[in-house]
């Protein structure tokens, strides 16, 4: 290994310590220097990383101007499943790795959007605020139907919704799937029934997306889609904020288009103190939290310092977002 002094700066977290981070660069020897910051706009990034041989990044923009700025760095490793933050062609032109953890919180979010569902279906958040005012009748939020045959629709075939799907089926949901990037055979496999859009807003009882967030996905759950969806039907969004359009989704709830929504995730977080969501008994909301647990923050943590570890010791992350960059950046693969 060489005797040179690594900078590597995490431009922005919210835990009380790193210390999964610390232990996990401890790797490397004693030749790094971690930088703490927090970062909010790409002029914070740049006077904190223009210098650094690695960047660890949870919300802070990691632009295209501030990827233009950095002078050696060679990977930018995202907290999290998502990469949005990160213009991740600039870093590719540029021979810089960009990596994330896909695989830290599969249950976790799964697990929450069961949860919604569920929590929805048998009417849990309207009960518990009935009897906390002193009302004992069930009567109040009736009627509840039995979710057996109902419909799940899952936009988005990834890790997550696949695990969503093998819990929703254990409860006797029929699960349909829109993704264009996976086979018909793949979900057909999974023990759900592959559809087109239009078939999946008209059937289900349950929408959630699990699409993540692009230029094509941004805004892609928008007016028209939600008129195509059962009166009676939930949306539930665990996935990005922005994916939904969201004054659609409030005129949708308003107009009785569809009957509630379950949101861990909104377009800005926080969300305001005035947000018209948070006024409306037919929406349930969490504080993007589906992701969390003791373990897969642990583990997220670990393995985002971990694409550090690999690249400035000369490999490819395990989980290289960018595989096109390995024209430019010449490193070894993993085991090799």
């Amino acid at each position: 290994m060489t005797n040179r002094r690594w900078k590597v700066v995490i431009t922005d977290y919210e835990y009380p310590d790193l210390r999964f981070e610390e232990e996990t660069l401890r790797r490397l020897g004693d030749n790094v220097t971690l930088v703490k910051a927090q970062c909010r706009t790409e002029d914070e990034v740049i006077a904190a990383a223009f210098d650094a041989d690695a960047i660890m990044s949870q919300y802070a923009p990691v632009s295209g101007n501030v990827i233009d700025r950095l002078e050696k760095c060679k990977i930018v490793s995202r907290y999290g499943v998502g990469y949005d933050v990160v213009d991740v062609r600039r870093a590719t032109e540029k021979g810089i790795c960009v990596a994330n953890v896909p695989d830290y919180c599969m249950d976790e979010v799964s697990d929450h959007a069961m949860a919604l569902l569920l929590a929805w279906a048998r009417k849990i958040p309207q009960y518990d605020r009935r009897v906390k005012q002193g009302v004992w009748d069930y009567k109040t939020e009736t009627p509840i139907f039995r979710m057996r045959n109902q419909t799940l629709g899952l936009i988005g075939f990834g890790r997550i919704p696949r695990a969503f799907a093998g819990k929703a089926r254990t409860f006797g949901l029929r699960v349909l799937v829109h993704d264009p990037y996976v086979s018909d055979d793949a979900v057909l496999q999974a023990g759900c029934q592959p559809a087109a859009l239009q078939e999946l807003l008209r059937e289900s009882d349950y929408v959630s997306v699990h699409t993540p967030l692009t230029d094509d996905t941004r805004g892609m759950m928008n007016r028209g889609l939600f008129r195509q969806m059962k009166p009676s039907a939930l949306f539930i969004n665990t996935s990005r904020g922005p994916v939904v359009r969201e004054e659609d989704l409030i005129e949708a709830l308003r107009q009785g288009w569809i009957a509630g929504a379950a949101l861990d995730v909104v377009e800005r977080e926080p969300i305001s103190p005035d947000h018209p969501l948070l006024k409306m008994d037919n929406v349930i909301l969490t504080p993007h939290v589906a992701w969390y647990s003791e373990q897969s923050e642990a583990e997220m943590r670990t393995k985002c310092a971990m694409n550090v570890v690999d690249v400035l010791q000369g490999r490819y992350p395990a989980y290289l977002v960018n595989p096109q960059v390995k024209e430019i950046a010449k490193l070894r693969e993993i085991g090799g």
